[in-house]
């Protein structure tokens, strides 16, 4: 039997309750109006294009990448831009978004809505990456790095790998899951696409081993194309991190304060390879993706296709709460954001929509911590949490620099395995905040 790969140092292993995997996904509709974030990335907010007023359709650019670190926006539906203004957003701060009511699903004539798969890539490198940009498509795992901008690394980085990351190691969350099974060709499409963008033969998609008809269907298909092939991982939290993944298929080590391309690697989701195949292939921009809406508090939980600006109580009012919310997380529960505002948009990084109960967000109070060491045990950074902790709560944040918090990958393990119930991980992000706010 093969030895399944995986990352060496820390790991934990939450409960997943992958309770949608065997959910297909469904079209969410679209609602009667749709609040489009134009900073839906990682850089500088894509400059507006549209004014009130304005009709547009479904793929029109409503807003342009306004740097090469940035991303262009696209209106999800066909209808009048009716407000362009600050709303709440999942993070509960205020950002710039473009409100469209809807009047239909009159889409832009350059797309191709055909259904057959294109399996031939005519385009040269330069122009896969170059409409990849005209899409705005985005890292879909929820980083949000421009995708244009990540495939044209630096000069003397040299990538020789390329990985699908289909792990989705969150619990709850099985949007890659049910993509990776219903667009399985499309997604190696999309990664033999990028792989003549980076000038490459070698890409490897990697799944987690709790998905196995994933797995399978990957295999399968992955025999008709050459320069793709598939890694199964064992089963352990967070698989998905960049630096672990790239640890577990490779073997190499991402250096500290260095990147993916520093070790010939780079990493894109599975939801993202989807993307570039539409984009390149059907000539669609990014303006839906599919998203998990799950949790103990719905009675028909599952997988949905969504246009991007869709409100999240939308999507939780079709899969029928049972009571009122207690907790909206935008995400998983390990790295995602309590949603202070139900009504905050899906945007190109949302990979789930969790809806929680009373019952199910009850926090028992911290107490002192018990030096067991299980938080330093679990972090695959392989860092002290409780130091880290003990050295933000002095406002010493220099020290905790010393002892490498800005390697901290925020992935929540410190803070789920802690008897004492203390939030690790927030304290983590508030030396880092502090830190990088000095800097």
């Amino acid at each position: 039997m093969t030895k399944l790969k995986t990352f060496a140092i820390g790991g934990c292993h939450p409960d997943k309750h992958k309770t949608t995997s065997d959910r297909p996904i469904e079209d969410a509709g679209i609602p009667e109006t749709v609040c489009i974030p134009v900073c839906q990335h990682i850089g500088r907010p894509a400059k507006i294009l549209v004014k009130k007023g304005d009709r547009v359709k479904t793929g029109t650019l409503i807003a342009d990448a306004d740097d090469v670190i940035s991303a262009d926006v696209h209106s999800s539906v066909s209808g009048e831009v009716v407000k362009i203004e600050e709303n709440i957003g999942k993070t509960g701060y205020p950002e710039i978004m473009i409100t469209v009511k809807t009047d239909g699903d009159d889409w832009e004539e350059s797309i191709d809505r055909s259904p057959e798969t294109v399996a031939d890539i005519t385009l040269t490198g330069g122009e896969i990456i170059r409409r990849i940009r005209k899409a705005g498509i985005v890292g879909m795992g929820g980083a949000g790095f421009p995708t244009a901008a990540k495939l044209s690394p630096p000069p003397g980085k040299k990538i020789d790998t390329l990985i699908i990351n289909g792990i989705e190691c969150e619990p709850w969350l099985t949007a890659d899951d049910r993509l990776m099974r219903e667009k399985t060709e499309e997604i190696i499409i999309g990664a033999k696409i990028l792989n003549k963008a980076l000038g490459i033969q070698n890409a490897v998609v990697a799944i987690d081993e709790n998905k196995p008809q994933a797995a399978a269907l990957m295999q399968k298909l992955t025999r008709r194309y050459v320069g793709v092939n598939v890694a199964v991982c064992r089963t352990k939290y967070p698989q998905g991190a960049e630096r672990q993944l790239i640890a577990a298929v490779t073997g190499r080590e991402v250096p500290p304060g260095c990147l993916p391309a520093d070790a010939g690697c780079l990493v894109q989701n599975a939801g993202t390879a989807f993307a570039v195949y539409e984009a390149v292939q059907k000539n669609k921009p990014l303006f839906e993706r599919v998203v998990t809406v799950s949790g103990d508090n719905l009675d028909h939980p599952g997988n949905y296709r969504v246009r991007l600006g869709t409100p999240a109580a939308y999507l939780i009012e079709k899969a029928a709460p049972r009571e009122e919310a207690a907790e909206i997380i935008f995400g998983g529960p390990m790295m995602g954001q309590s949603g202070v505002n139900p009504a905050a948009p899906v945007t190109k990084t949302t990979s789930g929509i969790l809806c929680f109960g009373a019952q199910s967000v009850f926090r028992p109070q911290p107490t002192e911590c018990i030096r067991c060491g299980r938080c330093t045990e679990v972090c695959p950074q392989g860092l002290e949490p409780f130091a880290i902790k003990n050295l933000t709560r002095r406002g010493d944040y220099q020290a905790a620099k010393k002892i490498h918090v800005l390697d901290c990958i925020e992935c929540g393990s410190c803070s789920y395995v802690c008897p004492a119930r203390i939030p690790l991980t927030d304290y983590c992000k508030l030396a880092k905040y502090e830190i990088r706010k000095k800097k």
